[in-house]
């Protein structure tokens, strides 16, 4: 028997996958019947870019996914925590419920000549723990907007060639996700993040995983 569920939610830098995750968490904070026990880990502990003490570092990726087998074997332990102590028990009082973000389809795009054979069976073992993906997008049109309001400063001396190669990359990366997001077996749905209403957005993905 399963005690757990959770969503991972995957987009580009400024899709809004930050601001989705905290309208997440009130949400689910705001329902009594939902676990008392929730997993929330950002980027940070399952990216393949990191910054590690000022430098950053890409895992390859053989790295990269001993990564994510680490954190899916945490989360497989605490299910079975949860059955080791019997069915007696409410969702709320047992149950788990984790938010992860950037992971399996995040490898796909970073390893996009991979053997599949084990991203699957990642992707297996996720799907057996209740987990669905939402992949966060921007409309073309509103890539460049997004990036210059999240960090203005940023950007105030860039050139027009600098900016144009930021977009382009960003539609391109974009665009690879939602193609290898048809390839993963995980249920994912899209949300396009283009007028920035977080809470709708996280209704739309607590709705996903009723």
């Amino acid at each position: 028997m399963s005690h757990i569920r959770g969503v991972i939610l995957e987009g580009f830098s400024h899709a809004g996958k930050t601001s989705v995750l905290k309208a997440l968490k009130k949400l689910h904070a705001q329902d009594d019947s939902s676990e008392r026990s929730i997993i929330v880990l950002s980027e940070d502990y399952s990216q393949v870019f990191n910054n590690v003490k000022g430098d950053f570092q890409r895992l390859n990726r053989n790295e990269h996914l001993k990564l994510l087998k680490e954190r899916i074997n945490m989360l497989r332990q605490l299910n079975e925590w949860a059955a080791y102590l019997g069915p007696d028990a409410s969702r709320a009082s047992r149950g788990v419920f984790f938010i992860l973000e950037r992971f399996h389809l995040s490898h796909r795009v970073a390893f996009p000549t991979d053997s599949s054979q084990e991203i699957e069976s990642l992707e297996n073992e996720l799907f057996n723990l209740g987990a669905k993906c939402v992949l966060l997008t921007v409309s073309s049109d509103n890539v460049e907007q997004r990036m210059q309001s999240r960090t203005p400063h940023v950007w105030e001396n860039k050139t027009f060639e600098e900016i144009r190669n930021s977009v382009d990359n960003f539609i391109q990366t974009q665009t690879e996700l939602h193609k290898q997001s048809s390839l993963s077996i995980l249920p994912t749905i899209e949300i396009n993040t283009d007028k920035k209403e977080w809470i709708t957005y996280a209704n739309q993905v607590m709705d996903l995983m009723s």
